[in-house]
């Protein structure tokens, strides 16, 4: 057994044994009903009884029918999960934090990993859909104006020192081949896009799904710049994160994660995005943004789609700030 849930499939598998996943087998709507589901115990439910969801029998509002299952809430539902995630109790998330501060472990590049069990692109890119494979929910139904990605982890790399970040922002799903990425100049990744722009270059990324628990984690924490989340990564797990070079771009990726979606964001053109949710509780205007051009989807066979409830606290994105945040700010408010 290792240090930690090397991937998704393992943290889920132990969540049911613990009592801490919903299964839900019926027909699930992710346009209409996934997402207002799962919020539903954040806006009544004591922190301690809130569980993480597992929907295996998805649908749209045209009548399709998805063969992936999706996982709500596995990551920080409550601070009990987020602990959980990292194989500790909620009062050691601080200390694991500090201590992967100060002793962060480089990844371990290998040769191959089930990320990559399934390989599309080119002629084959749209095969199974694109993007459209996946059954992305709706977050705030009825207000967002398409479906994002929202556990979505973004691996970017600086141009001059080559070092890799990895953010989590939304993504708008705009067709097959096409997503928004809504990059702040207040994030590692939107430096990095400003460097390219410069150069006149497209910013190659990875859109990451279903990461192992510590990468995930890492993603939405506030890490110095320079610092590669990778590292940090290592030093929650405790040991080397493994990963695989990408097909198209000069990236790597966890190689025990669910999905991973190739490509480059234009620093030429910027292209309406939103309006969505957002943590204030209101929803977030129409703005522009960068736009994503996939090159390339690899992913596990039979993958499970992974999402976050975002928006108005109580919410699982304000669990994941909340608590990296606490570790941060204490490192560098007692260490530095």
């Amino acid at each position: 057994m290792t240090a930690y849930y090397r991937d998704l499939r393992e943290q889920l598998k132990a969540l049911a044994e613990a009592g801490l996943l919903v299964r839900i087998d019926a027909p699930i709507n992710k346009d209409t009903e996934l997402m207002p589901l799962v919020r539903w115990q954040f806006r009544g439910l004591p922190e301690e009884e809130r569980r993480a969801f597992l929907f295996t029998n998805v649908t749209d509002v045209k009548g399709k029918k998805y063969d992936i299952p999706v996982a709500v809430g596995c990551l920080a539902a409550s601070r009990q999960i987020y602990a959980f995630g990292l194989r500790c109790k909620p009062e050691e998330i601080v200390d694991r934090w500090t201590k992967a501060e100060a002793t962060p472990i480089p990844p371990t590049v290998v040769k191959s990993g089930p990320v990559q069990e399934e390989v599309h692109f080119g002629p084959s890119l749209l095969e199974k859909g694109g993007l459209g494979e996946f059954p992305i929910p709706i977050s705030t139904p009825g207000f967002d104006c398409a479906p994002y990605t929202t556990a979505s982890h973004w691996f970017t790399k600086d141009p001059e020192s080559g070092k890799i970040n990895i953010g989590n922002y939304r993504g708008q799903i705009k067709s097959p081949t096409r997503t928004g990425v809504f990059l702040s100049s207040s994030n590692h990744g939107g430096y990095h896009w400003k460097k390219c722009k410069e150069r006149g270059m497209p910013l190659e990324a990875a859109l990451v799904i279903g990461a192992p628990p510590p990468v995930a984690y890492t993603a939405p924490a506030r890490v110095p710049l320079g610092v590669s989340e990778l590292d940090i990564a290592g030093g929650l797990a405790g040991s080397p994160i493994e990963v695989v070079r990408c097909k198209t771009v000069d990236l790597l990726v966890p190689a025990y994660a669910e999905i991973v979606i190739e490509g480059e964001i234009s620093t030429e053109f910027l292209e309406p995005e939103a309006a969505f949710g957002e943590s204030t509780g209101y929803i977030g205007e129409k703005m522009l943004n960068p736009y994503f051009e996939v090159k390339c989807i690899t992913h596990r066979k039979n993958p499970i789609f992974a999402a976050i409830i975002s928006q108005m606290p109580p919410s699982e994105s304000s669990v994941m700030r909340q608590v990296s945040a606490e570790g941060n700010y204490l490192h560098f408010l007692r260490d530095q």
